[in-house]
């Protein structure tokens, strides 16, 4: 009994000196990128990029749906959501495959500022919970879902919604109906895979995977939701495919 107890207190020190390691590793990353340029001055930036686009310049629908889809706790916990990484880590695990991040849209808007080019994975994800805390700290919740709608990459070249909502439906993003707004909010999980230029089929999936979350997270009717028409991103596709063999 003594043996296992002391094993047990060498595995928890390991632990704990493992823990705070990391933390550090992941820190020095976070304070490295900020000495080069402090939080304010990076928002100061895309604020005042061409491409910029307020909060209230998007239809409610289509913030609704990034909330739905890609953090639904997002108004209700901090710069981290232990109970959404708890549930990404089980829904991993049950189904053998990699379904969930657990990212907060905080965490995302950090990563998209900083640390787009960062290979190393986990001492990124460190920096990010640092980065993730000190947004949460000095800006709203507003503020920060506006700047994740600034700064997420649509696919074909396209960042932010503002480029997006040019490129793919020739129309201001304040002009999005809910079918398009909820194709939008579906691209930015994997834009080389769900961007209507890309694959019609994996789209439309994704566009129901955002209406579903809508659904369970009381922002559509069942009603509402079927109502939505999807024929328009086979347009997008077919003619973006007719360009290319044109150009061909």
């Amino acid at each position: 009994m003594k043996v296992l107890k002391k094993i047990l207190i060498i595995l928890f020190i390991i632990i704990i000196v493992s823990g705070v390691g990391l933390g550090l590793y992941g820190y020095t990353l976070y304070e490295d990128k900020i000495k080069i340029q402090p939080i304010a001055d990076k928002v100061s930036d895309i604020k005042n990029d061409y491409y910029f686009v307020s909060i209230d310049e998007v239809p409610k629908d289509y913030l609704n749906a990034i909330i739905a889809v890609e953090d639904h706790r997002f108004n209700e916990h901090g710069a981290i959501d232990i109970i959404g990484i708890a549930r990404a880590v089980v829904t991993n695990i049950t189904s053998g495959k990699l379904q969930e991040g657990g990212s907060t849209i905080t965490q995302q808007v950090a990563k998209n500022l900083y640390f787009l080019e960062e290979d190393n994975v986990v001492r990124r994800k460190i920096a990010e919970m640092f980065m993730a805390i000190e947004l949460e700290n000095k800006y709203s919740k507003d503020e920060i879902l506006e700047l994740y709608i600034n700064t997420i990459y649509f696919g074909d070249g396209y960042y932010g919604i503002k480029q997006a909502c040019k490129g793919y439906l020739n129309k201001e993003p304040i002009d999005m109906n809910l079918a398009e707004s909820t194709m939008m909010a579906g691209i930015p999980n994997a834009p080389s895979a769900y961007a209507p230029t890309v694959s019609a089929t994996l789209c439309k999936e994704r566009q129901n995977k955002v209406i579903s979350s809508m659904i369970e997270n009381g922002y559509l009717t069942e009603e509402e939701a079927n109502s939505i028409d999807q024929s328009f991103i086979q347009a997008i596709y077919d003619s973006k495919k007719n360009s290319n063999d044109l150009d061909n």
